[in-house]
């Protein structure tokens, strides 16, 4: 086993087995006062907003995959073993499948115990829209939303990104991930200073969510769920987003597990009506929630396959 297959395989292993523990030190809190500091500054600096922005984008993720880059360096002078952990572990803060099953998996609880009220407050940890007035199938669907869409962001693609470029690359990624979360709002404070994390965003989601979409049908089958609708839905509405990428997966996963996401959700008091992506031929209940968890799984398991192959045929090629 090459050095970059055992760090990915521990990686994942870690975060499968321990998820984001709240006492380790999180990079992505790390991007954030990084993000919030050089704001500060180049708005100070920078009279162009979108100038700004750029150099924003540039410096975070810059500064991000150096230091990253320089530990792991710096780890591998002490001894090449060191600097393999040091990877791996900072390969393992960018993964969440562990941490995504986790947070839904007290929304489900909460549902399952009849505790509207918690369910409400727990799913409010996880996604953007109002949930003290939601129903139980509304908290359902903000529940599988988030494994659906969050397969990509949170698992995928940090994932690819570690296999092919390491642990630098895979922490570049989490550092766009983390200003467009932060600054890549459509808002009069954003429009201009976010729009180029914003798009790069896009930019560095598109071939991870189209694989995404891919594996989840691939591992429909595996979940014991339709791998045939989930093809059928995800090129039928995998466009029926905002974004242009996290569509694809919540269509994929929507096919699969024969429900309806997407509608009509409440912004600070205010209802936003959004395409639907599926059909509603399932109940969105803790069936569909378990399903999506699986689908998760089921992905990131086939992209480890496959990169485990395709990483041994490179080893035992003459």
């Amino acid at each position: 086993m090459t050095e970059a297959c055992a760090v990915v395989l521990a990686a994942v292993l870690l975060d499968l087995l321990f998820g984001d523990p709240r006492w380790l030190p999180h990079p992505v809190v790390v991007m954030g006062k990084l993000i919030t500091g050089l704001e500060k500054v180049l708005r100070r600096l920078v009279t162009n907003e979108r100038v700004g922005g750029v150099f924003l984008l540039l410096l975070t993720v810059g500064i991000t995959a150096g230091v990253a880059w320089s530990v792991v360096q710096g780890a591998a002078l002490i001894h090449p073993a060191a600097g393999a952990v040091v990877s791996a572990i900072l390969g393992w803060t960018c993964l969440a499948a562990r941490s995504l099953h986790g947070e839904s998996k007290l929304v489900a609880e909460a549902l399952l115990r009849g505790d509207l009220p918690e369910a409400r407050r727990l799913l409010s940890y996880i996604v953007g829209r109002d949930t003290a007035e939601l129903p139980e199938p509304e908290i359902w669907r903000g529940a599988v939303e988030t494994v659906a869409e969050n397969t990509s962001d949170g698992v995928i693609a940090p994932l690819l990104f570690l296999m092919v470029g390491g642990a630098p690359l895979a922490l570049a990624y989490k550092a766009v991930n983390t200003l467009d979360s932060m600054v890549g709002y459509k808002n009069e404070r954003y429009l201009r200073f976010g729009w180029a994390s914003a798009r790069f965003d896009d930019l560095a989601n598109l071939v991870p969510a189209r694989l995404t979409g891919l594996l989840m049908v691939l591992a429909a089958p595996l979940a014991r769920l339709s791998g045939r609708n989930a093809w059928r839905i995800m090129l039928r509405d995998g466009r029926n987003h905002s974004s242009p990428n996290s569509g694809i997966p919540e269509a994929a996963a929507a096919g699969a597990l024969g429900v309806q996401l997407g509608g009509t959700n409440i912004y600070f008091g205010k209802p936003v009506a959004k395409p639907t992506i599926g059909d509603p031929l399932n109940p969105l209940d803790a069936v569909a929630w378990r399903g999506a968890v699986r689908l998760m799984y089921g992905a990131e398991g086939l992209l480890l396959l496959a990169w485990g192959v395709f990483a041994l045929r490179g080893i035992t090629a003459p």
